[in-house]
């Protein structure tokens, strides 16, 4: 039985709906609709670029399309939560970029109204739906390196000059766009796990955005964590799980492609390499479970619920609190 097409339309015209656009147009149970940008030329050049039927130069307009069945929203951070809650209140599915919102109370705010409305409501963190995280849980579980004692990981850009980077005000700073994926890379190895300690420091600009960071913590059963982020250089991106009996590797925390499995019984060399690749970009596995919970009536995807986005926004705030860096609506 074929399954059913669900139409889909993007709210933004920037490099990472280019991105889904081009996801789009290479599956099967999906087509693109529409796309809307702030101006009009600007969403009939995507839409041309995409072959997309329709092309919008006012957001409400695109929302009022009775066609569109799921909304993905690649705009700002800062400008995550308006959006999205004007996609709920015109009765629209959303799947939104990370950072899902700027804080948790915005998250909230979102969530209440996708649950009132009964709307899916995602957040697309890529990493979250990528079959290597399948794979991670199922070593840790199997108990291949052993009871948890730390993980690393790090991730690093060269993209302080970015404005979405280096303004506060559009949701600035590395917390948002890149210490995002080390805590959630710590978190998918840790489970349910409660977090009893924090601390780290951080280096701002002159705008008061978070430019490079350290985030450390340890879980109530002594776990820690150690992390790094930083837009003026570039980094090896690795990830490391380590047990008392071995570890894993992740090559890239932010589009894994390869799993080294360790042993401290072994001679220093992995026991078992995993390799993965993307069907299409990477991006295919976030709209698949967005589009399996809308099949099935569900208004939350599996691989990052509610209390997983609540969980990160909380986090992030903490250590933002700590740091006193203000982003978005906080700033007024």
């Amino acid at each position: 039985m074929e399954k059913e097409k669900f139409r889909i339309g993007i709210l933004g015209a920037g490099k990472i709906c280019n991105k889904m656009a081009q996801t789009i147009n290479m599956m099967e149970d999906c087509t693109l609709h529409a796309v809307a940008a702030r101006d009009l030329q600007r969403a009939k050049a995507f839409a041309d670029t995409y072959d997309i039927p329709k092309a919008y130069g006012d957001y409400q307009d695109f929302l009022e399309d009775p066609d569109i069945d799921l909304v993905y929203i690649g705009t700002i951070t800062s400008l995550h939560k308006k959006h999205m809650l004007m996609c709920l209140e015109n009765g629209k599915n959303v799947l939104c970029e990370k950072s899902f919102t700027v804080n948790r109370m915005e998250a909230e705010e979102v969530f209440n109204l996708a649950k009132d409305k009964k709307l899916l409501a995602a957040e697309a963190i890529w990493t979250r739906y990528m079959p290597y995280r399948k794979e991670m849980d199922r070593l840790i579980r199997a108990g291949e390196i052993g009871k948890i004692t730390s993980i690393t990981a790090n991730l690093a850009y060269r993209i302080s000059e970015v404005d979405r980077i280096r303004l506060p005000e559009m949701g600035g700073g590395v917390m948002l766009d890149l210490s995002v994926y080390p805590i959630n890379f710590a978190l998918m190895a840790l489970g349910d796990r409660k977090i009893k300690e924090y601390s780290g420091c951080c280096v701002k600009n002159d705008k008061g955005s978070d430019m490079k960071e350290t985030l450390n913590f340890v879980t109530e059963d002594g776990i820690q964590a150690s992390l790094f982020t930083d837009s003026f250089t570039n980094s090896d991106r690795r990830g490391i799980i380590y047990g008392e009996d071995g570890y894993i590797e992740i090559d890239n925390i932010n589009d894994p492609a390869t799993l080294n499995l360790y042993s401290f019984k072994a001679d220093g060399n992995p026991i078992r390499t995993i390799h993965f690749s993307h069907m299409a970009t990477g991006f295919e596995y976030q709209v698949e479970a967005c589009l399996d919970a809308l099949r099935e009536g569900r208004t939350q995807v599996e691989e990052m619920p509610w209390s997983e986005t609540l969980r990160v926004m909380g986090i992030m705030d903490h250590y933002r609190s700590m740091f006193g860096v203000r982003l978005g609506s906080e700033l007024t």
